[in-house]
């Protein structure tokens, strides 16, 4: 029987190993997002954020298709196990994309360290996820609520601020932010005088804002998002409290939320991990496919959802598509370069990225970066034993 030639052995080799790739089932992607509510708009941008970067890559990550499953949460806690359940044991997805709201994501972090199932949060940033709850499963490509708190209390500290107030719904965001700002800005030299909460997502802000008008602070930090912040930046308007004490906030406030604040927000100081204006070419490419895209501008939100699945694609390359190499896949991962939008960001070890943090200010219909807060801040990631 004569010997096949070694270029054909190759051949059948080569063509046997492309077919098992493709014989790969679709990657089942479980977005866990909220569609509906104060934060709607937040979860639709970070969707379209992740399946344009899946759509660059010609619907691909590691060779397979992507498949999406939706779970609206609501940005409702009480529901967040059993909706995460929907994905995790209805739907048996391989990787959870989510969420927004701090507490929905606490609760989707405990479902999949438990089923061992591959979580990256493309927003909230409950300090615990990559803290005392951290797991070599979970990943974030946005932020921990202590990193904007702290890198806006620099800045005020650094703008001559030494009494200061804050001011945020009474929930894991808000307090985490919170203490990050006073953290820094007491370090700085400045002095929190009152912290004032309500529950979220209450908006009867006027009470508190009579109390800011009686208090006289030299600044009032806030953190609020999506439609809380829209009500809240022009209620300080109406008190007539911008043109006597500056305000200042997590970027947040007046990410993805400009065109309805209006003039009322004209001029207010945030720090963030993005700015509109980075003036790089992975920015602009970024910011003009978005656009032409989805006929809208991106914001951060967007930016988080595109570095997820970046974030996603280097695993899933490192191990051509084969989620059960778990060690290698989680290694690349960790090791990662991201080259976002926002700038180029690795992983802290309790897989937090590490970033800068710019100051912007409101210009128009945009947040405009006047200057870095901080360089490549870093979460502390107190509590964290992986």
């Amino acid at each position: 029987m004569p010997i096949a030639p070694r270029r054909t052995l190759f051949t059948l080799a080569a063509t046997a190993c492309l077919a098992a790739q493709a014989q790969q089932p679709p990657l089942k992607v479980g977005l866990m997002l909220p569609f509906t509510g104060t934060y709607a708009a937040l979860g639709d941008n970070i969707e379209k954020g992740f399946r344009l970067f899946v759509n660059e890559q010609g619907g691909k990550l590691g060779g397979r298709e992507v498949q999406y499953f939706k779970v609206d949460d609501e940005s409702e806690p009480a529901k967040a196990t059993d909706n995460v359940n929907k994905l995790i044991k209805r739907d048996q997805v391989d990787v959870l994309v989510g969420s927004v709201h701090s507490g929905v994501a606490l609760a989707m972090a405990r479902a999949a360290k438990e089923s061992n199932t591959l979580m990256i949060v493309p927003n909230a940033g409950a300090d615990a996820i990559t803290g005392a709850q951290c797991a070599p499963n979970i990943f974030r490509s946005s932020f921990s609520n202590w990193q904007p708190g702290y890198a806006t209390g620099v800045v005020a500290a650094q703008k001559g601020h030494r009494r200061a107030m804050t001011i945020t719904w009474n929930y894991a965001a808000g307090n985490e932010t919170v203490k990050g700002f006073t953290e820094a800005f007491e370090k700085g030299g400045g002095k929190v005088i009152k912290d004032l909460s309500l529950p979220f997502p209450n908006v009867e802000f006027q009470a508190l804002l009579t109390e800011i008008a009686a208090q006289k602070p030299d600044v009032v930090f806030a953190f609020f998002a999506g439609g809380g912040a829209v009500k809240f930046v022009k209620d300080y308007d109406a008190a007539g409290l911008k043109k006597t004490v500056p305000l200042m906030g997590s970027g947040f406030i007046t990410d993805g939320t400009l065109e309805a604040q209006g003039a009322s927000a004209q001029g207010l100081v945030t720090t963030l991990h993005y700015a509109d204006n980075i003036e790089t070419p992975r920015n602009t490419a970024f910011r003009n496919k978005f656009a032409v895209t989805f006929r809208t501008n991106p914001d951060v939100y967007a930016v988080q959802g595109y570095d997820a699945a970046q974030l996603l694609g280097v695993g899933l390359a490192a191990v051509k598509g084969d989620l059960a190499r778990r060690e290698p896949l989680y290694a690349a991962m960790n090791k990662a370069l991201v080259d976002s939008p926002r700038g180029r960001f690795t992983l802290s070890p309790q897989r937090n990225p590490v970033q800068d943090f710019y100051i912007r200010e409101v210009k128009g219909h945009y947040n405009v970066m006047t200057g870095i807060a901080v360089k490549a801040l870093a979460d502390p990631g107190r509590g964290c034993r992986h």
